[in-house]
């Protein structure tokens, strides 16, 4: 499913009543990483409901069991550092593993979920441009 849903553009609008006005909260794609993921999980019932926020995303991975693993493995959810967002904003971001070197999250930037390399590359001394804080497998799963 989620090598399926590569270049979807279902994620990236979500329509909330903010201050009595209707908004999209995810910015057209902008802010889409924790929809994204959480509407896969939870059309598995891996989780208890949608969100869009890497916050809520993660109180519901630990409330449904899913618990903090040192491995990188198919499947897992992984979350990164917090970044500068162009919005001046600062934001973790979430997506899956696919393997040891690769994963899958909705692109900001191309408004889709792309394939990309699990540190997004690294940088010219060697380390990774996006150090993964937190990976979280179904208890069991290992």
């Amino acid at each position: 499913m989620v090598r399926n849903s590569l270049g979807a553009k279902l994620f990236r609008n979500l329509y909330a009543e903010v201050k009595g006005k209707e908004q999209d909260i995810l910015r057209n794609g902008d802010l889409s990483c924790a929809f994204y993921v959480a509407m896969l999980l939870h059309q598995f019932r891996l989780i208890a409901e949608p969100h869009a926020t890497v916050a809520g995303l993660v109180r519901d991975l630990q409330r449904s069991g899913w618990v903090k693993s040192d491995k990188v493995v198919p499947g897992a959810v992984v979350l990164w550092e917090e970044e500068a967002h162009k919005s001046g904003e600062r934001h973790a971001h979430v997506g899956f593993v696919i393997d040891g070197m690769t994963a899958v999250s909705h692109s900001d930037s191309e408004r889709v979920p792309v394939e990309h390399h699990i540190t997004f590359g690294s940088n010219n001394d060697g380390s990774p441009k996006r150090s993964i804080t937190t990976i979280y497998v179904l208890e069991g799963f290992l």
